[in-house]
């Protein structure tokens, strides 16, 4: 069966995108945020009444009007809460990252047999690649184990930063060196912490609420089930904007909160846990690795009690729980 594609633009006298639909002709309104993200369903003008009408959206899936989806022109939804002021300022950020220039990127975890070659032919497929470089030891030629990339488009630049790479068998991350990170400008994180969630909330169903606010990367839930789970935007700017927010998921108040990366948090926690001697509030540990790690924990908002008070019986978070808390 040939695949079908329905025709959506932001605005009525925009140029619009082709969207593909499922086999039985519905849309997922996931599809359409891939593409536009925030949007929260679609409408049309009638060609009979020449009024706007509203696409019926049911569980997450867009169902065509009576007589199909036809050559009309769809046009995306966003949420009314959504305030005019955000969106410009959303506008005007697109507007300038089209300004930005490009910068050196880093790839760490390159494997070894990685030639600048394969780099370069990996990373064209995100667009024009204008330099690529593995960094080899002088004495050896050996490589590192790392590399940089560089982008003639802040789009594709975007794009690469966004995701995990595999290269020649291997996982691969590709972000800005530190040193391009001014000294007053601190690592945003693209990653929030959300807290107070319950059992029956979803991977899907977590992704599929936060699409209506920016483009989501990644979704983890621990397991065992501990309360909380972690979303990646494609954005740090939307990341940063829902810090500090108690949100609504499936009638659940839930708190979101920064997940600072853990090269900016672990050791400055673990000097305050002592070197193992001297714990929090003049505390001492007597070596005992479990309640450092406990302790350390607290801090950070899980622990003993759960996450942000609720309570649960005898948790006892490992270094493993640390480490994939601040990443």
């Amino acid at each position: 069966m040939a695949e079908m594609y329905i025709r959506v633009a932001e605005e009525e006298n925009e140029e619009p995108m082709e969207i593909p639909s499922e086999d039985d002709g519905t849309v997922l309104l996931s599809t359409v945020a891939a593409q536009f993200p925030g949007a929260c369903g679609l409408r049309y003008r009638s060609p009979v009444s020449q009024c706007m009408r509203g696409v019926r959206l049911v569980d997450g899936i867009l169902h065509a009007p009576e007589n199909g989806w036809g050559n009309l022109v769809y046009v995306v939804n966003y949420p009314k809460g959504r305030k005019m002021d955000e969106i410009d300022a959303s506008s005007a950020t697109k507007i300038k990252r089209g300004d930005q220039k490009t910068s050196d990127l880093i790839v760490l975890g390159l494997p070894w047999k990685t030639t600048e070659q394969d780099l370069k032919d990996y990373f064209s497929t995100f667009g024009e690649v204008i330099m690529v470089q593995v960094k080899r030891d002088v004495k050896t030629g050996n490589s590192k184990g790392f590399g940089f990339v560089r982008f003639a488009e802040w789009e594709s630049q975007g794009k690469v930063m966004s995701q995990r790479h595999m290269i020649d068998g291997r996982w691969c991350d590709c972000k800005l060196p530190n040193s391009k990170q001014g000294p007053d400008e601190p690592m945003r994180s693209r990653k929030v912490f959300v807290g107070r969630c319950t059992e029956d909330m979803t991977a899907d169903e977590l992704r599929q609420f936060f699409m209506q606010y920016g483009e989501v990367t990644d979704v983890f839930i621990p397991k065992p089930f501990r309360a909380f789970a972690f979303v990646t935007f494609a954005d740090d700017q939307v990341a940063a904007s829902l810090c500090g927010e108690d949100l609504i998921i499936k009638g659940v108040s839930v708190h979101i909160s920064n997940a600072e990366p853990k090269h900016n948090n672990t050791r400055q926690m673990m000097e305050r846990a002592g070197r193992f001697g001297n714990g929090f509030g003049g505390q001492s540990f007597g070596g005992n690795r479990s309640d450092l790690y406990r302790h350390v924990c607290l801090e950070v908002g899980v622990g003993e009690k759960g996450v942000w008070g609720q309570k649960k019986k005898n948790v006892l978070y490992t270094e493993w729980d640390l480490s994939k808390c601040l990443e």
